[in-house]
């Protein structure tokens, strides 16, 4: 009996071959890529994670009992400080910083059954010192309002303590540039002060406090509630602490 065998005969067109040859042109470049170890670049790590292994410590201000600052429209300076503060967590964050938090929520972190105000409110301060200091960040940054007898004045402004390293004057130095900036609401500079108690009690860590606005003007204030306001505010912060970091030599701690 004779076998007879089987032929398959494919007609393709000019464009059917050259779709072919592009598709197995396509197969073996994949197979190569694939099949290559992608090298590590130092380059890369630097532009895509700028902040990589670096401790960033954000002290949201209030919190709890202690509100703070409240303008006419009822706006809270502890909440809204909060707001922006994990705003400016996030933003840390993606760059590849470590963020520490002194509070993530509306408490204090007083003791329970320390019922005074003012105990309180002393309580909490000693506390986020400590906890600062137990974690040794890099650098520290304070998220407050501003708020005076008087509705004309407005605009964020950075301070840094009056005897705190020379550091925490160049970090709060670059964070009001980028507030003036960004926000364009304030030609003041950079100031000093004495009577901040985490600036005082971490002189050795780069800190600022950021008072991001006026409660006590109705304008501002109006402003402060706002989301995407908030993270302009956030963003402004966050590049204060790029141009920071991009300015100072290798190696940030101090101690």
């Amino acid at each position: 009996m004779r076998k007879f065998r089987r032929r398959f005969i494919v007609w393709l067109s000019p464009k059917g071959k050259l779709r072919l040859m592009v598709g197995l042109c396509l197969v073996v470049t994949a197979a190569l890529l694939l099949s290559r170890t992608p090298p590590v670049s130092s380059t890369w790590s630097t532009w895509s994670l700028p902040l990589s292994g670096m401790t960033i410590a954000i002290d949201a201000g209030h919190g709890g009992v202690d509100g703070g600052a409240v303008s006419k429209s009822g706006a809270i300076e502890k909440d809204l400080s909060l707001s922006i503060a994990l705003y400016v967590r996030d933003y840390l964050q993606e760059a590849g910083a470590i963020v520490f938090m002194t509070r993530e929520g509306d408490y204090d972190l007083a003791n329970d059954d320390t019922k005074s105000y003012s105990r309180r409110k002393t309580e909490d301060l000693m506390k986020r010192v400590s906890l600062l200091q137990e974690n040794n960040p890099d650098l520290l940054i304070s998220v407050h309002m501003n708020s005076i007898p008087s509705e004309k004045w407005s605009g964020a402004q950075t301070f840094y303590h009056k005897t705190s390293i020379k550091e925490s004057e160049v970090l709060a130095k670059s964070i009001q540039e980028q507030l003036k900036i960004n926000l364009e609401n304030t030609k003041r500079e950079a100031a000093t002060v004495e009577t901040i108690y985490i600036l005082k009690a971490l002189q050795h860590i780069p800190a600022a406090l950021v008072e991001v606005g006026f409660l006590s003007n109705p304008q501002e204030s109006q402003l402060l509630v706002d989301a995407q306001y908030q993270r302009t505010v956030a963003a402004s912060i966050y590049k204060g602490i790029l141009q920071y970091v991009t300015e100072q030599p290798s190696g940030i701690k101090t101690d």
